[in-house]
């Protein structure tokens, strides 16, 4: 404390306090003794950081990419082709990086880490323009439509900095501290961000990590060119923060390498043969003269030579400086020198150029915030070596994790959007696929989500089930497990801000068996990957009929709900044929039929906010509409033809389903880690296709050999084009 203040202040503090208003930010200063000189101060502001830990399901497991005509059981001993590394999976997280991140700092999986070498790099892209991230023209045939995003991923990010910068702040402040207490003691974190934020963003990551531990503010170009505006600058570039934990951390020169066409070395050595070229080296800036052996040379006006005396020296006895025959100095480069200059913060080189929409990168992937691999490769190089762990909390496209696979880093990645999860699983597949190809060994990796919560704010969530219950037109139930009840039929409502979990779903099961009831309702925004419909059929079996149904965002409007517009979509619906040939132990799957019932918006809701004459398309029901508004105001649609296959994104099939138990690292009740199963199993996938722009969905698959004979189950997982997936369990006697 400090000495003591004056009557009249202290009269103030306590006027403010009695009447529960905060205190003046120059009281805090006064009462108490500060460490920092110069802090960011924003509405809600707290040093707290989560703690919550959840555990990981790992929901899917993808050891190696099948693309082969057949699948043996036993691979030959002298296959030479690219292998799978033992040891550490790497890992890809869907769900909020905040529960991710204080899961991954406080539980199990924290010690898999450290005896990883823990993680060197962190480089995160968070989205500044959520609509961007999270909205998507989804393609059919001929026709799109803009897929709006999400309510969770509404919640999970708008919500969280709708209200300006504070709130943006406020959420990404608790991550980064989370991410800087994950971090390795020698490892990098770099902050990928825009004009709009990155002045308070270089306060708040000084906070973090220190001001003697700031490396570097890099300039990004990211366009190839201005645009033109009539009363400032155009934003061409971004900034990325480059910081580290400590002072050891690890960090490899790079260079950006010299003109290497053969053009452009029109010298040859005779003693040697090596070609070479001579190059200006002076830049802008005020110059001093240099004495290049027994000259002294002044640089020209305005430019000053970029090597100092001592370096000028050294290259004068080893050659490397040449005289033009006008007496200027240049420096000799070789052809097949690697180095070039070192890379500087200035990042608008021909290696790290923006994505055109020509480019291959950008065809294959095509996702809104797409990186160049080229300048996630350049971060990895310089602060990470081959094996090192690296890791991407806002992972969108799976560029980071692509690039650490290639250059044969370890990575983990998370994303709160199930079409950025969809895009990396796909991209990654690619890049194994690839590597094998060519011969080289590849990571296996899984797909984890975020498993039970219990953070539910009660109040909030008691207001949330009113407004679905009155929208589903059931009756609320009071003192109950269940929330409501609609005839002989008792609902359950997943939780608003997060997915619905398999654990969630198979207590209320046996609440019902419980009970003696036999129809159940679940509804939610969104349900956990590996939870439809695999959970219905489980249900089936003990005897409960559930229903697992989407609510629509329509819920939150009070006219859509008098009006009963409101519709909640059945999950996805999928079948399949099955082949064997039992004399081989053989099995082939092809994928016959599906079918989903997703909606968007309600069509009088649509059509009202057309003007005359103007039309667009909707998604109704799983059917693609034309709506348009003729000249005298009336509503019309037309249904546009479309077959099952286009609403298909991906498709994998794991052959024995049941040969994996689901495991989860547990504290027991002596304190010590210990793996329980769960009573589920891990989806192994044996086989997988799906759209890119080069190639079409295979609909049967790849030929899997069985090592005994016997009935096996066979789980076959669809991806729709909207991210979400519908797992189904078979039989199959071979």
């Amino acid at each position: 404390m400090v000495d003591r203040l004056p009557d009249n202040e202290i009269r103030d503090i306590t006027k403010m306090l009695e009447a529960g208003k905060p205190l003046d930010d120059k009281y805090r200063y006064l009462l108490f003794k500060e460490s920092r000189q110069v802090e960011l101060l924003w509405n809600g502001k707290t040093t707290k950081t989560s703690n919550i830990v959840l555990p990981f399901q790992s929901i899917e497991h993808i050891d190696e990419p099948r693309s082969e005509e057949k699948i043996e059981f036993q691979r030959s001993l002298f296959d030479t082709s690219g292998q799978r590394v033992r040891g550490w999976s790497n890992k890809l997280i869907w769900g909020d990086n905040k529960f991710v991140l204080s899961s991954l700092q406080s539980g199990p999986l924290r010690e898999e880490i450290e005896a990883n070498g823990g993680i060197k790099l962190i480089y995160i892209d968070p989205p500044f323009d959520v609509g961007d991230d999270f909205t998507r023209n989804i393609e059919i045939q001929d026709n799109s439509f803009e897929k709006a995003p999400t309510v969770l991923e509404e919640v999970a990010y708008r919500d969280s900095w709708g209200k300006g910068a504070d709130s943006f702040l406020a959420m990404i402040y608790d991550r980064l501290k989370l991410m800087h207490s994950l971090l390795a003691d020698d490892g990098s974190f770099f902050l990928h961000c825009d004009y709009r934020l990155n002045s308070r963003l270089r306060i708040v990551l000084d906070e973090i990590f220190g001001e003697d531990n700031f490396r570097s503010e890099i300039s990004w170009k990211k366009l190839t060119s201005a645009k033109s505006q009539s009363k400032y600058f155009s934003n061409i570039k971004d900034s990325i923060f480059f910081y580290t934990k400590t002072d050891d951390s690890i960090f490899n020169k790079l260079f950006i390498k010299g003109i290497s066409d053969d053009k452009n070395y029109p010298y040859t050595e005779e003693e040697s043969g090596r070609k070479y070229g001579t190059f200006d080296f002076t830049q802008m800036g005020a110059g001093e003269p240099r004495k290049f052996g027994d000259k002294t040379l002044t640089p020209p006006p305005g430019k000053h030579w970029i090597w100092s005396q001592e370096r000028i020296n050294e290259g004068m006895e080893n050659g490397k400086i040449v005289f033009t025959k006008n007496g200027t100095p240049r420096v000799k480069r070789y052809l097949d020198e690697k180095a070039g200059n070192p890379i500087g913060d200035m990042w608008d080189d021909e290696e790290v150029t923006p994505l055109s929409s020509n480019a291959k990168e950008r065809k294959e992937v095509n996702y809104p915030t797409q990186k160049p691999e080229a300048l996630i490769k350049r971060i990895i190089l310089s602060t990470t070596n081959e094996n090192d762990l690296i890791a991407d909390f806002f992972v969108g496209s799976g560029t980071t994790a692509a690039i650490a696979e290639k250059l044969n880093r370890k990575w983990l990645a998370s994303d709160v959007g199930r079409f950025g999860i969809n895009t990396t699983r796909k991209r990654m597949i690619q890049v194994q696929r690839d590597k094998k190809e060519n011969e080289e060994d590849f990571r296996s990796f899984e797909i984890y989500s975020i498993g039970s919560y219990s953070i539910i704010d009660e109040k909030k969530e008691d207001k949330f089930r009113e407004l679905v219950l009155q929208a589903y037109k059931a009756e609320k139930l009071n003192n109950s497990v269940f929330i409501g009840k609609k005839g002989s039929t008792y609902i359950s409502i997943g939780p608003q801000d997060l997915p619905c979990s398999r654990d969630f779903v198979d207590d209320m099961v046996q609440e019902c068996i419980n009970q003696g009831a036999v129809n159940l309702d679940v509804l939610s925004f969104e349900f956990g990957m590996g939870v439809v419909p695999e959970a219905q059929e489980d249900a089936l079996t003990k005897g409960v009929k559930l229903s697992l149904k989407y609510i629509p965002r329509e819920v939150f409007d009070k006219r859509a709900v008098e009006s009963n517009a409101v519709r909640f979509s059945e999950v996805g619906f999928l079948d399949v044929d099955i082949k064997t040939l039992k004399k081989n132990r053989e099995a082939t799957v092809t994928l016959k039929d599906y079918s989903i019932f997703y909606s968007q918006d309600t069509l009088q809701k649509t059509g009202e906010a057309l003007g005359k004459g103007k039309s667009t398309v909707v998604l109704d029901n799983g059917k693609i509409l034309k709506i348009y508004k003729d000249k005298a105001g009336i509503i019309k649609q037309e249904e546009i033809a479309t077959n099952w296959t286009d609403w298909i994104d991906y498709w994998s099939i794991d052959f024995n389903y049941e040969d994996r138990p689901e495991l989860i690292i547990t504290e027991g009740e002596d304190g010590k880690l210990q793996q329980v199963e769960t009573g589920r199993f891990v989806f192994d996938n044996n086989w997988q296709s799906f759209k890119t722009r080069e190639s079409e969905l295979e609909l049967t698959s790849a030929t899997y050999q069985y090592p005994n004979s016997g009935t096996y189950k066979i789980a076959v997982k669809v991806i729709d084009i909207f991210g979400n997936d519908t797992t189904r369990v078979f039989e199959a006697t071979v």
